[in-house]
């Protein structure tokens, strides 16, 4: 809607196919758009009207006067003109006992009451009538009233929460028994193996890596949010366990056992993850990027494959698997000629489970219907690979054993995992030593983030994959409270492994209730098999856990989509990785935390918004004009001089009944056979399609304007208006940037409202001492002829914040900063517009800062109003203002400014 130029009153008048144009034959009152009409006021508030524009002169009035009557309905010309020349005798009812001066009163109230009075017996034709919509400010309270509603059914939908079995529990039927009964065996029989495997990585007894695996799958049934999840020890955690048992008795000797330091650490890191998600602070962990998580976890792969390689040749004691990465594989390079009879058992074992695995997954592409037999025999391959190592062993070993006499300890050639203790161990209360949370108080942060990235990253994935929502909070209790738990079983630190939960959720798992039944194999183990494991070859479960760390690495694809991307977070992956391996996982951790952090406040202070240029963009349902070329930018341009439109963008939209790609192919061939193809201009396409409507969209006009086809010319605002889109969040890291770029864009294309001249160069601030004159000049007498400024003086700053979630006090005291920065550069009250305002606390805050409508010596040329159609309009006639009257200058989207 647009205002007459003296009056800043609203009008709209719409005319032919009902698109607005602006027009100057009614007039509203300031900022309240509800009533189409001429308003008016008593004859005792005509006098304010000189003092609201502030000083103007009687002839500078009778001037706009006369403005005003120039653009007034034909109709009305007549009376107006009478009026003004003859004084007050044949006024019509209109303008009776008053002036035609009154039309620019300020009082506001009775110009509406009167301009409503008349629009029930006039109604000017074309116009809109708009109802009044005040809409109101939130508040304090009205945040209080939504956040605290209910609070009694919050308390109990929290406690609730905490066990998400019983929302379940109650449906269980045979059919979800029979898929956890199959996936829950499935999963133990991989885990008892695996479990043994990792204990002896994080320098614990196999026994304990049991203990750790039957409390987790167990207690994770209760209070699981995904059903495909498999708790118990992981590579990357068993390391980090085995870097804290060496830093803590480097540091104390033997006062500390290895068992008392890792369950101790389980203690630690189960409260402080369980009070995390007590208090539902699990959203702290999504600071930490995706390529940072995924480089420290590759780089801890790295030296868990290579730690393991001395055990695989037979001489693991000779080297110190503990430091930095890059030394133990120049330390095991050096001892490579003490390889001996181990490496037998080491490295046949991790062949076959390469060609077992690659066999059966193209035994599965090959052979689709035997898909669940190659399946199953390939997660059984640990499983037989280590059987079949332990009866080759025994049948080495069990006659020495039974041969030795000897004194000391009996030691066979052949490494094996020795004796482990039948059933569950020592359970009960724990005891604390004294002093021991003082000497691993610095490995405790990296120690939690491990335990919990690693987890929700695979419980998320998995939850996406199978169509089932996670909760982080409700999994970092999971989580807390299995390893709590744990510490009365002599557990160490269990989390969530990406291979079991794959394997998991392969055999049609069902319900989290698979753990349990996965917690009886591996108890079924502990009573049953202990006596056999004895001649488990230590080689063997270090190919194990080779085969099994390896699938953490992220490969070259990865890294080649992390850039394409994102080359910043393919940078930080990259760093991340060689910092594990060359440093330590510590520094590794340490390292993703900072660097995502960093990288995430970098963003939004330096978010590139980006300013914004017209593009007329037509819409059109016709699969042809997908292939009819158009001319140049400049060809367009010229065809469309006469309409004063820029170039088209065309959308297509395809159906189903009416395009096929095999027509499409076909009409490419066509037109790739054609020699002089027909060229269309944007005036051919409205002549010949008349059905076609062009609509206005705001674009990037800088030089790369992010996808749009570069011989398409996007035109910059009207003359004096800048229209600039934020990149992100209007806060205190980027607020200065932002605004320090629309000042400096109004003074590139707009010019000051009293131009500066200086006599000499003393007269000039330092900060713009003007053109540089050669010393041998400086005395001469230069006649300087003073260049004309032709760029239009600044009207409008408009501000897109469809990209703003919010602003702060700061952000808000720059836009006022900038606003006075502005005027005084303009010498006028500059308006300053806003659009796409997703916050009602966005729009309290501009609103409290004096923006949203007029100022004090505001007087505007045009007003847009947002109107929509109502419900009724064929009974009424009348549309609903979309957004509050009383604030013009807040848009669902940006006005044309035409």
């Amino acid at each position: 809607m647009s205002d007459h130029p003296a009056t800043g009153h609203p009008s709209q008048h719409f005319q032919g196919d009902g698109e607005p144009q602006s027009s100057h034959a009614q007039a509203d009152s300031p900022g309240s758009p509800h009533f189409q009409g001429v308003s008016h006021d008593s004859p005792n508030q005509s006098q304010h009207h000189h003092g609201h524009f502030g000083g103007h002169h009687d002839h500078h009035h009778r001037h706009s006067l006369e403005q005003h009557i120039e653009h007034l309905p034909e109709y009305l010309l007549e009376t107006v003109k009478s009026t003004t020349q003859e004084g007050q005798s044949h006024v019509p009812e209109l303008f009776e006992a008053h002036r035609v001066e009154d039309l620019v009163s300020e009082n506001e109230r009775l110009a509406q009451i009167r301009s409503h009075e008349y629009q029930q017996s006039h109604h000017y034709p074309g116009s809109v009538p708009v109802g009044e919509y005040d809409q109101p400010e939130v508040t304090v309270i009205d945040w209080t009233k939504e956040t605290f509603a209910d609070p009694w059914g919050k308390i109990k939908h929290y406690f609730i929460s905490l066990f998400p079995i019983a929302q379940w529990i109650l449906h269980y039927n045979f059919r979800w028994l029979t898929g956890d009964l199959i996936a829950g065996i499935t999963v133990g029989v991989v885990l008892v193996p695996q479990s043994m495997s990792y204990a002896q990585l994080a320098g614990l007894e196999p026994q304990y890596g049991l203990y750790s695996s039957f409390v987790g799958v167990f207690i994770y049934s209760f209070f699981a949010t995904s059903k495909d999840v498999s708790i118990g020890p992981v590579a990357v955690m068993s390391l980090q366990v085995s870097k804290v048992i060496a830093n803590v008795q480097k540091r104390n000797g033997d006062k500390y056992s290895a068992p008392e330091i890792a369950t101790f650490l389980s203690l630690i890191c189960g409260g402080i993850a369980a009070g995390i998600g007590v208090l539902r602070l699990g959203f702290i962990l999504e600071f930490i990027s995706i390529p940072a998580v995924m480089g420290f976890m590759s780089g801890s792969a790295f030296s868990i494959i290579v730690g393991q390689v001395p055990g695989l040749m037979g001489y693991n004691s000779e080297v110190n698997t503990r430091e930095a990465s890059y030394k133990v594989v120049v330390n095991t390079l050096k001892k490579l000629p003490d390889t001996n009879v181990n490496a037998a058992f080491g490295l046949v074992p991790l062949f076959i489970l390469y060609l077992w695995k690659w066999l059966t997954e193209k035994g599965q592409t090959r052979y689709p219907r035997l898909k669940w037999v190659f399946f199953y025999t390939q997660q059984l391959r640990n499983a037989v690979v280590i059987i079949v190592a332990t009866c080759i062993a025994w049948g080495i070993v069990h006659p020495q054993k039974v041969a030795f006499k000897g004194p000391g300890k009996f030691k066979p050639k052949i490494q094996t995992i020795g004796n482990v203790p039948k059933g569950l161990q020592n359970v009960g209360v724990m005891t604390i030593p004294d002093g021991i949370i003082g000497s691993m108080a610095g490995e405790i942060p990296v120690s939690v983030v491990i335990l919990l990235l690693e987890h929700i990253a695979i419980a998320k994935s998995f939850g996406r994959i199978n169509d089932y929502k996670v909760s982080p909070d409700q999994e970092v209790i999971a989580i807390g409270v299995n390893n709590l738990i744990g510490t009365f079983f002599n557990a160490y630190p269990a989390t969530g492994s990406f291979s079991r939960s794959a394997l998991k959720a392969k055999c049609g798992v069902r319900t989290p209730l698979a753990g349990i039944f996965t917690g009886a194999v591996v108890l079924l183990a502990l009573y049953a098999f202990t006596d056999a494991f004895y001649y488990i070859p230590k080689a063997t479960l270090c190919a194990v856990i080779i085969h099994a760390v390896s699938d953490l690495m992220a490969n070259y694809k990865v890294t080649l989509g992390f850039w394409n991307v994102s080359p910043v977070d393919c940078g930080i992956f990259l760093i991340c990785v060689i910092i594990t391996v060359f440093a330590s996982i510590e520094d590794g951790v340490y390292f993703a935390v900072g660097a995502s952090i960093v990288i995430f406040l970098f963003r939004v202070a330096f978010c590139k918004g980006q300013f914004l240029g017209r593009l007329q963009v037509a819409e059109v349902v016709n699969p042809t004009v997908d292939h009819i070329p158009i001319t140049s930018a400049e060809d367009s341009s010229e065809a469309n001089s006469e309409q004063s439109s820029s170039d088209i963008e065309i959308h297509q939209v395809l159906t189903g009944s009416n395009y096929q790609a095999t027509d499409k192919l076909k009409v490419k061939e066509a037109f790739e056979e054609t020699h002089t193809p027909p060229t269309y201009s944007a005036r051919d396409l409205t002549s010949n399609h008349p059905q076609i409507k062009f609509h206005t969209r705001w674009v990037p006009i800088s030089d790369q304007k992010m996808g749009i086809n570069p011989n398409v010319f996007v035109q910059p605002p009207p003359p004096g208006v800048i229209v600039f889109r934020p990149g992100d969040s209007f806060v205190y890291p980027n607020s200065s940037r932002i605004v320090d770029m629309v000042s400096d864009e109004m003074k590139r294309t707009t010019r000051r409202g009293i131009q500066l001249s200086y006599k000499d160069a003393g007269s000039r601030p330092w900060n713009d001492p003007g053109p540089l004159v050669p010393f041998w000049k400086r005395g001469k007498k230069h006649q300087h002829e003073e260049k004309v400024d032709t760029r239009p003086l600044l009207r409008i700053v408009h501000f897109d914040f469809s990209n703003v979630a919010q602003v702060d006090v700061s952000s808000i005291q720059a836009l006022v900063d900038l606003r006075k920065v502005c005027n005084r550069y303009a010498d006028r009250e500059v308006e300053f517009h806003f659009s796409g305002i997703l916050s009602p606390w966005t729009r309290r805050a501009l609103l409290n800062a004096g923006f949203g409508t007029y100022g004090e010596d505001l007087v505007s040329e045009n007003t847009y109003i947002n109107i929509a159609s109502a419900d009724d309009i064929e009974q009424y006639g009348g549309y609903y203002a979309a957004l509050s009257t009383n604030t013009p200058f807040f848009h669902l989207d940006i006005p044309n400014y035409n």
